[in-house]
């Protein structure tokens, strides 16, 4: 079961560049869609944002670690993220924890809440 997730999200798509951003994304959602079926991530979801003026989606991509340190790596994830920075304003990509994940995580940070002196 994934227990890291990789999230990318980004905003508003250049003016003029609307249809090289259609591809783009398609790309993506292909190439994500290819590694979920040969096993090279477990899943990941999409979602688009109604308009807010700040963020207009992102793509979760849920694995383990290996699999998302892996899937980093690959040259046409490299690609399709070279593409999109130069698309899509405010591309950001995070690695965070999910499932199980999140319990381990919260062990290290109790940990560390352990190690600093609490005021009242």
């Amino acid at each position: 079961m994934a227990d890291r997730v990789l999230f990318i999200s980004w905003g508003m798509t250049a003016r003029g560049r609307e249809a090289q951003g259609l591809e783009v994304f398609n790309e993506a959602l292909g190439y994500y869609g290819r590694a979920q079926q040969e096993g090279r991530i477990e899943g990941f979801d999409v979602a688009l944002m109604d308009p807010n003026g700040t963020l207009d989606g992102y793509i979760q991509i849920r694995g383990t670690a290996q699999q998302l340190a892996d899937l980093r790596q690959e040259d046409e994830f490299r690609r399709n993220m070279a593409d999109a920075f130069l698309i899509v304003d405010d591309l950001r990509i995070c690695e965070g924890a999910i499932n199980d994940g999140v319990a381990r995580e919260m062990e290290v940070y109790q940990e560390a809440i352990s190690k600093v002196p609490q005021s009242a």
